[in-house]
């Protein structure tokens, strides 16, 4: 009963919306599914764009298979240590990442760090590799996030916008219930709803933006980088938005604020900075 997924306003109502399925007794979860398919979908426009600017597709293969990994450890490293109020009386649930718990920062974090070292040894141009992975990584984090939508997570406050999405109260966690939802709560054929922000959506719909945004840019670029430097920038712009619509912020000790919404300011900044200079030098170097 808990399994109805539902867009009112816009008339889109889903009865049967499920975690994972099932294959010779083993439950797939589809939030691994979407994770995937993000990866491979990633990969391929990588190396597609690598051909196109005649570099060897097979090094982004290579690089794949070290930066998914640590890009996953990243992810659920930066979870883990915002989130240790939990994890640290619950440590065999540090592993347990089937019901979600991974943070894009994270893992954009040890992605990066993956591409600098792989570049190195390879004796290959780091600023090229991130910028020809950018759109690849826009497009796997727009397919990854859907992986939210199936485990009923990463929603904002309640709202009665054109987007507003439906949860059965039972089937999501009851921590990220603020009281603005309770008091908007509906009950329908006996069943509690809550109403709400689906910011996957938001976060999917601004990354598709910014994805056509590089697509436009990428030959119009000034110097090596620029384009991984404006991902960062506009998708750090738009984090800063989303995440302070969300009831589940990982919020820095002590202060409680958002780390997610203030790591996208300061990125968003400092890319723009960046992008400066870097526009200085190259025209200074014509």
């Amino acid at each position: 009963m808990d399994m109805q997924i539902n867009f009112p306003n816009l008339g889109i109502y889903l009865e049967h919306v499920g975690k994972s399925f099932s294959v010779f007794g083993f439950e797939i979860a589809y939030y691994g599914i979407t994770m995937a398919t993000g990866i491979l979908v990633g990969y391929l426009l990588a190396a597609k764009e690598a051909k196109r600017t005649g570099q060897n597709p097979d090094n982004y293969l290579d690089l794949l298979l070290y930066a998914v990994f640590f890009a996953l450890v990243g992810a659920r490293l930066y979870y883990v240590i915002f989130k240790w109020d939990y994890y640290g009386k619950n440590l065999t649930q540090i592993l347990n990442v089937r019901q979600g718990g991974l943070a894009i920062y994270g893992g954009i974090i040890g992605a990066v760090i993956t591409v600098y070292f792989f570049t190195k040894k390879r004796k290959l141009s780091f600023t090229q590799m991130v910028d020809t992975a950018c759109v690849g990584l826009v497009a796997g984090q727009i397919i990854g996030r859907w992986g939210n939508f199936f485990n009923r997570e990463a929603f904002g406050d309640y709202t009665n916008g054109l987007l507003a999405m439906q949860l059965p109260v039972s089937a999501v966690r009851s921590g990220e219930i603020t009281e603005k939802m309770w008091e908007h709560m509906e009950v329908i054929d006996g069943i509690q709803y809550i109403q709400v922000h689906p910011t996957f959506l938001y976060e999917g719909l601004w990354n598709f933006g910014v994805i056509l945004f590089l697509y436009w840019y990428r030959d119009r670029k000034k110097f090596q980088g620029e384009l991984m430097l404006w991902y960062l920038v506009l998708y750090g712009a738009g984090r800063f938005w989303i995440e302070s619509l969300r009831t589940d912020q990982l919020l820095i000790p002590g202060i409680g604020f958002p780390i997610s919404q203030l790591l996208g300011a300061v990125i968003a900044v400092c890319g723009l900075i960046a992008i400066f200079v870097g526009h200085k030098k190259a025209k200074e170097n014509k």
